[in-house]
């Protein structure tokens, strides 16, 4: 197939706000390259993304470009494959040979493709068309039911895995994907409540049926997988980390099993045991060894396999019970089971006061939904928080000067397409520490500037804190955050994570 095709598609999808249309216009490419060896690379780049994990090309290295080609002649296979070796060199070299591989393929594209693959290796391919539309694609292509796309992309951690299943064997092929130790699943999510009352409710608690109330650790999401004395570590977007946390290795070893995966949470304590600064969780998590002297600890709060068992699919309080078998208190997450707020109330101030950050209240009667957000987790902070994008800043004045400081925020749009919505600004919170490192940055993700304002990227995602929403026509989202400040940026978090306008206005009610 050729690089066109795919492109001209992703044309048709950007140029329509119709949901619909959206899935009518992928699911005719996918069926298209129903039985091509290039099907799974299709699927990704239909979905805004490289096969490659990896490839140590970024913006600065696409800014400029060769002449491009006068017709179309690459081919999606011939990409790949480009893309396979420009990730490939490493070491003495590396950078030059990669800079000649990428003049050679952006040399092969027309204008079009050469503007399309640029955007497609920096993560900026804006059609909206996220993931969840993908699959719908796959679905409406293949024949296959929709529930059963969704359920084998998340047990196999990703749409790319499982097309080729849904189209050569559809419901049946798909039926079959299951969780398999060693390869990392889409963690489950939480929603989030504004108290642990309404938690309660919403998560199917109270008036006699109890919910499970988990201490919500600052720290690093891991799932960890053993197999005999392999074990592999994985953080929620599937990367793997083993090499770089060998104390928790160490406690994956340890367990009294042959074989398990297991959910939770990765966190540095002080002598004291409390919570480290989540900045210090998130240095040592991104580096091999603990030079600096800071060890993580492993939490965890889920078992979704054990000993040849799988769990996914029982229910919380099976699952709870296993892990108590399994998991040693010291490296279980604190919890406590109840149907009375009273009893979650006096649970939540015991963890406010023991410097964590909040609950995830659950239901004990609900399976594990593997990369799905829904009312059985619900997370509940004493401070409303949410999770949005930079989408640009604007240069200091007086005591910033000099320094990229107030913030454009945005969240994730309602309808799914993967549009992200500004609703406010802020520069609150910020350290000089935080100031010298946001500046350097967003100008390393800066796309253009209007004045004093410099577009980035929609890279980094921003945890801000704040006490309410009001009505407002200044911004596209028709809401403004009342006394916005930043708590922290999340390098463990992805765009597609970010909190949704319906969510943010839901905390503000």
């Amino acid at each position: 197939m050729l690089l066109s095709d795919v492109v001209q598609t992703s044309a048709d999808v950007a140029a329509t706000r119709s949901r619909k249309a959206k899935v009518v216009a992928l699911a005719a490419l996918l069926e298209r390259a129903r039985g091509l060896d290039e099907l799974e690379v299709v699927t990704s780049y239909v979905a805004g993304s490289l096969r490659q994990r990896r490839t140590g090309v970024g913006w600065r290295g696409l800014s400029s470009l060769p002449e491009p080609a006068a017709e179309s002649t690459l081919t999606v296979a011939a990409v790949d494959a480009a893309f396979d070796d420009i990730a490939a060199h490493a070491g003495p070299g590396s950078q030059a040979a990669r800079a000649d591989a990428v003049r050679a393929l952006f040399g092969a594209a027309t204008a079009d493709e050469q503007r399309w693959l640029r955007a497609l290796a920096t993560g900026e391919v804006r059609q909206g068309a996220s993931d969840a539309l993908v699959q719908e694609a796959v679905a409406a292509a293949s024949g296959a039911p929709l529930e059963q796309v969704r359920r084998a992309a998340m047990l196999a951690g990703s749409t790319t895995a499982v097309v080729r299943a849904a189209f050569t064997g559809g419901a049946e092929a798909l039926a079959e994907v299951g969780l398999e130790v060693m390869r990392p699943v889409l963690p489950m999510l939480a929603s989030t409540a504004p108290d642990v009352e309404a938690a309660l409710v919403k998560a199917g608690g109270g008036e006699g049926v109890e919910v499970a109330v988990d201490t919500k650790l600052d720290g690093i999401r891991i799932q960890v997988h053993r197999d005999g004395d392999d074990v592999v570590i994985a953080t929620r977007t599937l990367e793997d980390i083993t090499a770089r946390l060998p104390e928790v290795v160490e406690v994956a070893r340890s367990l009294p099993a042959t074989s398990f995966v297991l959910d939770g949470e990765a966190i540095a304590l002080g002598d004291d045991g409390r919570p480290r600064p989540f900045q210090e969780t998130a240095s040592r998590t991104a580096q091999a060894a603990a030079d600096d002297g800071i060890v993580v600890t492993p939490y965890f709060f889920d078992v979704l396999h054990l000993d040849g068992v799988d769990l996914l699919d029982s229910p919380g309080r099976e699952r709870g019970a296993a892990l108590l078998g399994l998991v040693p208190e010291p490296y279980r997450v604190p919890t406590v089971s109840t149907a009375d707020p009273d009893v979650a109330r006096r649970f939540v101030d015991d963890v406010l006061a023991a410097g964590h950050e909040g609950v995830v209240v659950k239901g004990l009667d609900a399976p594990y939904a593997a990369g799905r957000r829904g009312a059985a987790w619900v997370k509940v902070k004493p401070v409303h928080t949410v999770d949005l994008v930079v989408l640009a800043v604007e240069w200091g004045s007086g005591r910033r000067q000099g320094w990229l400081s107030n913030i454009h925020l945005g969240a994730r749009a309602d309808d799914g397409s993967g549009g992200l919505v500004m609703l406010g600004k802020t520069f609150k919170g910020m350290t000089d520490e935080m100031l010298a490192w946001q500046t350097e940055r967003f100008l390393a993700l800066e796309t253009g500037r209007d004045g004093h304002v410099v577009h980035v990227r929609p890279e980094q995602v921003v945890e801000i804190a704040f006490d309410g929403v009001q009505r407002s026509t200044r911004y596209p989202g028709g809401i403004a955050l009342r006394f916005a400040r930043v708590v922290r940026y999340r390098d463990d978090k992805t765009t597609a994570e970010a909190d949704t306008l319906a969510t943010v206005k839901a905390l503000g009610r």
